[in-house]
C-alpha cells in the first residue's frame, strides 16, 4: 500500500537514497532539510510516517520529535529517528523523549522497508 512518507534529515545524499528505495516501493516521499522546515511540512502534507534524523543543525531531531509529539494533529504520526553510529547520546535522548524506533545509518534500504511496513499508519 502506497504511503506518503516525510524525510527530516540536512543531508542531501541521505534524502536521495531514501527518495529513490522509497519511490521504488511506490511511497510518495516528501523531504525537509531542517526541523522548522520538517514541521511546516508535516502540518500541510500530513504524513503516514516520518522518518527523521536526530543530528541536525540548529534544532536537532530531539525538539523536533517533542514538537511532534506535542501538537494535536501530528502526535499520531509514527517517527522512525535515524541515527549515526556516533549518536548514542542523541539516541538516549530519544528514548527519553519517548522515540520507540530507531535505524542507524548506514541502514539497508531493506532494514528501511520493513520498518516502514511495520509502524506506517
Amino acid at each position: 500500500m502506497t504511503k506518503k512518507i516525510l524525510t527530516v534529515d540536512d543531508q542531501g545524499d541521505i534524502r536521495r537514497l531514501i527518495r529513490m528505495t522509497l519511490e521504488f516501493d511506490g511511497h510518495q516521499v516528501v523531504e525537509a532539510m531542517d526541523a522548522d522546515e520538517g514541521l511546516k511540512v508535516a502540518r500541510s502534507e500530513k504524513p503516514d510516517l516520518i522518518l527523521l534524523d536526530l543530528h541536525m543543525p540548529r534544532v536537532n531531531g530531539i525538539e523536533l520529535f517533542q514538537r511532534l509529539s506535542r501538537d494535536a494533529q501530528l502526535s499520531d504520526i509514527p517517527v522512525i529517528l535515524l541515527t549515526g553510529s556516533n549518536c548514542a547520546d542523541l539516541r538516549r535522548q530519544g528514548q527519553e523523549a519517548g522515540a520507540r524506533v530507531f535505524l542507524t545509518k548506514p541502514f539497508n534500504p531493506m532494514q528501511l522497508l520493513d520498518l516502514i511496513d511495520d509502524h506506517a499508519n
